[in-house]
């Protein structure tokens, strides 16, 4: 293990010594060890380290607890993972409060081209069910899902990762001792062969209320877009939602009906225009620039099929001449004008003729 990590550890530990001064304090010594060794004047010199603070890193030497730690890390293949780590999430470090150390159980890569995290409330509706699985099913097969292992949505999200073979990272409000909702045991482990779990707390951390929202920064910081698929105005998503918001990340809130508590949220994020109202599973791969691009022959091949007989006998005339007029288009079709307006308005809309100078029809 990194010489290091004892001290680092330990420094997670030291009580009111949050992930923002954490991070002071490993970027004025050299060394974490020094941390400690540090005289109490020496730590006050460092911004946000006042007196009680530097009182608190001084008295703190519960060091058998570390070697604990250290021990279990052993036992479990975990992965710790220091800021600025190779495997380390580059796209948490660009947020402020970024965990200094986290633990990771899997075997997904936490760099991921295309990772994207999808919440919503934990007693979702039929329709939000549908909407997360049509979703997850036309991501990029090199998509990771990204969620907090919740019941509702966040396990729905999970499983239909699972279900389409792309890895799926469960964020946790405690440690890898530990695993809640209980009822998860069986989906944890399966995510942790196609993906896996990833906490900042150590191990006998108690599954507190105060630890969600520390979670839910990480749901937010590691990921490309956040989709909120159902949530009420108050509750864990709309925490979520807000901190990928300030990180400056792509916002998504799927609308719903408008008497409906668990789309209440998401119309907020919708009305203050810090969500993008997500309309279909394309819209949001085109505003992410993930869609796949489509060979073009390939692409007018699947629009000619799709056509009907006598729109592809229109079609198959203009491909032989350059410009075609009305009058001959009725002569060798034989159709009536009634239904050659109708067949041509057809291929207008769908973008595959044009109306030229002359009052001649060609290909688009």
């Amino acid at each position: 293990m990194h010489a290091d990590l004892r001290h680092r550890i330990a420094l997670t530990m030291v009580p009111t010594i949050g992930p923002v001064l954490q991070k002071k304090l490993l970027e004025h010594f050299s060394n974490p060890a020094d941390i400690f060794k540090a005289s109490k004047t020496a730590l006050c010199q460092i911004d946000g380290i006042g007196e009680w603070t530097a009182s608190n890193i001084k008295g703190w030497n519960d060091f058998k607890r570390v070697d604990e730690e250290m021990n279990f890390i052993q036992k479990h293949a975990i992965q710790p993972l220091m800021i600025g780590d190779h495997f380390y999430p580059t796209r948490l470090m660009n947020c402020y409060d970024a965990p200094t150390l986290l633990y990771y159980k899997g075997n997904a890569l936490l760099n991921e081209t295309r990772i994207i995290s999808i919440i919503g409330t934990r007693t979702n509706s039929h329709y939000g069910r549908s909407v997360t699985e049509k979703l997850i099913e036309q991501l990029p097969s090199n998509t990771t899902v990204i969620s907090g292992l919740a019941f509702g949505i966040d396990a729905i999200a999970h499983r239909a990762a699972l279900k389409n073979k792309q890895n799926t990272i469960g964020v946790l409000a405690h440690g890898l001792d530990n695993l809640y909702p209980r009822a998860h045991r069986s989906l944890a482990k399966e995510m942790i062969e196609q993906g896996g779990l990833l906490t900042e707390f150590n191990r006998n951390t108690p599954t507190d209320k105060y630890n969600f929202p520390r979670r839910n920064r990480i749901v937010a910081g590691m990921s490309d877009a956040t989709v909120v698929i159902e949530t009420a105005v108050k509750g864990g998503s709309m925490i979520t939602a807000d901190l990928a918001f300030h990180y400056n990340r792509e916002l998504f809130a799927v609308p719903g009906k408008i008497n409906d508590p668990k789309s209440s949220g998401c119309l907020k994020l919708i009305q203050e225009n810090k969500a993008i109202l997500f309309s279909s599973p394309e819209h949001l791969l085109e505003t992410l620039n993930w869609s796949a691009k489509k060979d073009p022959f390939k692409k007018h091949l699947e629009l000619f099929e799709s056509l009907n007989h006598e729109e592809k006998i229109l079609i198959e005339l203009l491909q032989k001449e350059s410009s075609i007029s009305m009058e001959e288009l009725l002569i060798k079709t034989g159709f009536n004008a009634g239904k050659m307006a109708g067949i041509i308005l057809n291929l207008e809309l769908q973008q595959m003729i044009q109306v030229i100078p002359g009052k001649k029809i060609a290909l688009a």
